[in-house]
């Protein structure tokens, strides 16, 4: 059978973390979100907002990341992290929604923006734009929320950097289970069911 297109790029997409610092324009970021805004949403109302870091920005998202560490942890990373988040990284961006209480409102909600963050990558990908996606301790301090304008009442879904890549610094694939193997599959109906 054929790879077609989109499957060649879910299979050959990786995690970028190490980036180039060749420029990558604003417009280039919005063209992206554009088309990654199409995921599947489960409510009426899209549950995202988006906080981008460009440019001379992207020294408020290193401080505030900063502001999250120990005393020691800003002494030994600092000067690494500026260079990364500052020069390398050329975008730092947020997704953000709304931390609804109702569970069903709330698992939907991430849902669709791991869907639109998985669109970004692929399409980030497709022109040669690495992206990694951070959860880190970072996302959950309510300093670093503040720091970077995350709204009283909203949750950071992930953060991702963009920027450009030298093709030599791209990971190899890790293995992945075939699906096969994590498959139960009913093709009878009612109580006499098989499972295979």
């Amino acid at each position: 059978m054929e790879t077609s297109v989109v499957e060649k790029l879910i299979r050959e997409r990786r995690t970028i973390r190490q980036f180039n610092g060749k420029p990558l324009a604003k417009e280039t970021i919005m063209h992206l979100l554009e088309a990654a805004v199409w995921a599947p949403v489960h409510s009426r109302k899209e549950p995202w907002r988006f906080i981008l870091f460009v440019e001379e920005g992207r020294k408020q998202f290193a401080d505030a990341v900063l502001h999250t560490f120990s005393k020691d942890e800003r002494e030994r990373w600092t000067e690494k992290l500026q260079k990364d988040y500052c020069e390398s990284i050329q975008a730092h961006l947020l997704v953000v929604i709304e931390a609804d209480p109702r569970q069903r409102v709330w698992e939907d909600a991430v849902g669709a923006s791991a869907a639109l963050i998985q669109n970004i990558q692929l399409l980030a990908w497709e022109q040669d734009i690495g992206v990694v996606w951070k959860t880190n301790e970072y996302n959950f301090d309510p300093d670093f929320y503040f720091k970077t304008g995350v709204r009283p009442g909203e949750r950071i879904i992930g953060t991702l950097h963009l920027g450009y890549f030298d093709q030599d610094k791209i990971p190899k694939p890790r293995p992945r289970t075939p699906a096969e193997e994590l498959l139960t599959c009913v093709s009878v109906a009612g109580e006499d069911a098989q499972q295979h």
